[in-house]
């Protein structure tokens, strides 16, 4: 008589588990309606290029004249370069090349930073836009800029009118983040600038500082002179670039031996326009 509740009690624990089980399954199919997060599709670039060579040494020779002209060691310890000290390089690698000619110093910087998002809702694209942007911002320059600034016109006066509405925000970046070209000559040279690039009265005089179009997926240039009241000749220009998650900056500058001598900031601009073209293209491929 014991032994028939026995088994009638062990079918039932078998029976009450499987409808326990069952009704997991269902618990959790109830659930799988529930709206989902997909996380942001991560960067295309896992990692960065090796700084020091990233530029070819054709291109470097190029870029710093004199190096050619170096015995072969002293030629080879400066087309080599010098890696920016980091703690990650698949992060952030940097390098920089100098060159000392009779005339004049010539230096190039690359520097590469690959953007990593730890926001599962943001992507790693959206993350280093928004480091590009903060470069673009401090450089003076908009990309969504409209035509430019009240206090433009005040200093630009009739040239800031005649130049055209599309070139207004490039004359505003130009002077919100550098000094004007030599006094004397602004106006005059303002106006063929801005109206036909590639073409000057005075070759040594540059485009102004401006965005940058069919270059990765964002880029703006930096033109910066020399500053106001130093002697020292010196002309800096940069280009920065992002391409997905890798933002990329190119820094050229020359620094003539003697203070008479006035770089030629338009060759500086196109040169480290066409390594930065290189750069993105390589990283492309």
């Amino acid at each position: 008589m014991a032994y028939v509740p026995g088994v009638a009690l062990l079918a039932a624990l078998v029976v009450g588990c499987s409808a326990g089980a069952d009704g997991n399954a269902n618990g959790a199919d109830s659930k799988a309606g529930s709206p989902t997060v997909s996380p942001a599709p991560p960067g295309k670039y896992l990692t960065l290029p090796a700084p020091c060579r990233a530029v070819p040494r054709s291109t470097l020779k190029d870029l710093l004249p004199g190096a050619a002209e170096l015995p072969g060691d002293q030629q080879d310890k400066v087309l080599r370069g010098s890696a920016a000290v980091t703690y990650d390089t698949d992060r952030k690698v940097g390098c920089t090349w100098k060159s000392d000619a009779p005339s004049a110093t010539r230096s190039l910087s690359v520097d590469f930073e690959r953007v990593v998002s730890y926001d599962p809702a943001v992507s790693d694209d959206d993350r280093a836009d928004t480091v590009y942007a903060k470069k673009e911002k401090a450089a003076g320059l908009s990309s969504s800029a409209t035509p430019g600034p009240p206090e433009e016109k005040d200093k630009k006066g009739k040239e800031s009118e005649e130049s055209g509405k599309a070139k207004d925000p490039a004359d505003a970046d130009a002077t919100g983040s550098a000094d004007p070209s030599p006094s004397g000559s602004s106006g005059e040279s303002g106006q063929d600038t801005d109206g036909t690039p590639g073409s000057s009265s005075t070759p040594e005089e540059a485009l102004p500082s401006r965005i940058l179009d069919n270059l990765g997926d964002a880029a703006f240039l930096q033109d910066l002179p020399k500053r106001a009241g130093s002697t020292a000749q010196g002309h800096t220009v940069s280009v920065v670039f992002r391409t997905s998650n890798v933002v990329v900056t190119v820094r050229y500058a020359e620094q003539p031996a003697l203070i008479t001598q006035v770089p030629d900031g338009r060759e500086l601009q196109e040169k480290a326009q066409a390594l930065a073209r290189k750069l993105a293209e390589a990283l492309s491929e």
